[in-house]
């Protein structure tokens, strides 16, 4: 790799591992080594990109620039390497994917089986995310597509695989648990159970609390489905998940209500680097999510 290169890899993996001891580890090089290399990337631009205090580094305004056109001008390699691969027929035969953990054993697992059947020499490779830390590896280059929650922003292409309402999971002795709907302002005076930050569920309750003027009291968060479930069963405050999820989920001690509120739809759709080059493998699950899922 040239030397411009391997050190704008090495000044991104220091900005995504949080440390140059951890960067050094994911590029198999010393520390001293990932140092020397940020730094003559500093000399070499005229300008600090990290600001260095005690064992922490913070981007700079001039850090925050580089890194970005960075992961675009590492992505841009590693698309020439794999189209160049392909033209001279030495086709990795590999598919890198990133699911998030909500909603991909519904959507996503049932084509496993179909792909491999059909493309025995492709292999899989997975990568397991929450949506927003999907669209940084996808922009990175580390996957060939993802799969996250529309709207997405311009820097993606995508196609769409599923649209489903939001349903509210209640105690059975919670005061709304009769009601035959709710709407996002009877939230206001409840306590609510979110997943954890990285989660694009959230940012659907959240920019809908917002748009009706009030701050939720959140009550937990988790990354677990099922622990979310047993939150809401016991009392601590209402959960939320698609409806196909939240079916497939029922729980005794649970009270499943319709969230009244269009606009709060989660909508699943795969997500490729606009622009970018996508291998054989990947149009080959693109054709085949449409095959089963239609257009979402």
């Amino acid at each position: 790799m040239p030397m411009e290169l391997r050190t704008l890899r090495a000044f991104v993996e220091v900005v995504r591992q949080g440390g140059f001891s951890q960067a050094a580890k994911v590029v198999n090089t010393t520390q001293p080594t990932i140092s020397k290399a940020v730094r003559q990337l500093e000399d070499d631009l005229g300008t600090p990109l990290l600001d260095r205090v005690g064992h922490r580094s913070e981007l700079t305004e001039a850090g925050r620039i580089v890194y970005r056109r960075a992961l675009s001008m590492l992505a841009e390699r590693d698309d020439m390497i794999a189209e160049l691969d392909e033209l001279r027929g030495l086709k990795r035969g590999t598919l890198r994917l990133g699911l998030p953990p909500l909603g991909s054993a519904t959507l996503f697992a049932p084509l496993f089986a179909i792909f491999r059947s059909r493309y025995p020499g492709i292999d899989i490779g997975l990568v397991e995310h929450g949506s927003k830390r999907l669209e940084e590896v996808l922009l990175a280059g580390e996957v060939d597509m993802a799969a996250s929650l529309l709207p997405v922003s311009e820097e993606f292409d995508w196609q769409a695989i599923r649209a489903e309402p939001l349903t509210a999971l209640l105690a059975l002795d919670h005061p709304l648990a009769d009601a035959p709907k709710i709407d996002l302002p009877m939230l206001a005076e409840h306590p609510l159970i979110l997943f954890e930050s990285g989660f694009a569920l959230n940012k659907i309750i959240l920019d809908g609390c917002r748009r009706h003027g009030f701050r939720p009291n959140i009550a937990a968060r988790s990354g677990q489905i099922d622990f979310i479930v047993e939150l809401a069963a016991a009392g601590l405050g209402i959960a939320f998940l698609p409806r196909m999820i939240a079916e497939q989920r029922r729980h005794a001690a649970v009270r499943l209500v319709p969230l009244d509120d269009p606009e709060a739809q989660w909508h699943m759709a795969l997500i490729w680097r606009r622009g970018g080059y996508l291998s054989h493998a990947a149009r080959a699950w693109l054709a085949l999510t449409r095959e089963v899922h239609g257009h979402g």
